[in-house]
């Protein structure tokens, strides 16, 4: 009987909280039709949106892949003062708002910044452009890749690896043909799982971007920007694109996911 009560209790939590809400915003983006719809994604501002989106997230994941493989090695394979200390300091996104990350990097990538100021006097703008939302982006996500291959190669043990030094074989040969195999879905996941969340940052980027239609916002600047405009079609049409993208991004983790995690 508690079984039951305690799955109901799951459900119906769910419901009002997930289910609904993004059922409504469904039913309200293709409550007069696709004509609409259609019209609104295809729109100058829209493609803009999704493609400066775009350009975020393939940056942001593409770091922190490099970054996660590099970080997640360093933690299993070696042993070195302060190892417990960057262990903590990779989960710090997860404990600090993303609006405090927007505003820690504009006061060193702003204009008036020592470090932004000698930037933007060469020609290298970061606050209010792409490589500032990449910034805030990469931090949000940072720790995603990382636990998500660290189980898999403490599991893996590093047998295989000292084999291959045994037979001659380099440092990078050894990566390539052994520890990149054994951690490959593992990688894939936290790939999926970094491009999911960058897709859908809104805090740190709100703060960093500048808000700039046509520049520098992305899909979910978009879909507040024309919810407060009283463009509801436009708004509700991005939203439900966020959310089928969400779902596909969830659902390729889970078919990803390595056993036991």
């Amino acid at each position: 009987m508690t079984r039951y009560l305690l799955r109901a209790l799951a459900l119906v939590y769910l419901l009002f909280l997930l289910v609904i809400p993004v059922g409504l915003i469904v039913w309200r983006t293709f409550a007069d039709g696709m004509g609409p719809v259609i019209d609104a994604l295809t729109s100058d501002e829209a493609l803009h949106a999704f493609q400066v989106t775009l350009i975020v997230a393939v940056w942001a994941v593409a770091l922190n892949t490099v970054f996660g493989v590099g970080t997640a090695v360093l933690l299993v394979r070696r042993r070195f003062p302060g190892k417990r200390l960057l262990s903590a300091l990779i989960d710090l996104p997860v404990a600090v708002s993303p609006v405090i990350v927007g505003l820690a990097l504009i006061l060193v990538y702003g204009r008036f910044a020592p470090v932004g100021g000698w930037l933007e006097r060469n020609g290298i703008q970061v606050i209010f452009s792409v490589p500032g939302m990449v910034l805030a982006t990469v931090f949000v996500s940072l720790p995603l890749v990382v636990r998500a291959v660290v189980p898999v190669l403490e599991e893996l043990g590093d047998e295989q690896e000292r084999a291959a030094h045994t037979l001659g074989a380099s440092p990078l040969q050894t990566f390539r043909r052994i520890t990149i195999p054994g951690i490959q879905w593992a990688l894939a996941y936290g790939i999926v799982l970094c491009l999911a969340r960058a897709l859908g940052e809104y805090g740190a980027v709100a703060v960093v971007s500048g808000r700039i239609v046509g520049e520098t916002q992305t899909l979910t600047l978009f879909v507040e920007e024309s919810f407060q405009n009283f463009d509801q079609t436009s708004a509700f049409a991005a939203a439900t694109a966020l959310a089928l993208i969400a779902v596909v991004t969830l659902l390729i983790a889970k078919l990803l996911r390595p056993k036991g995690t």
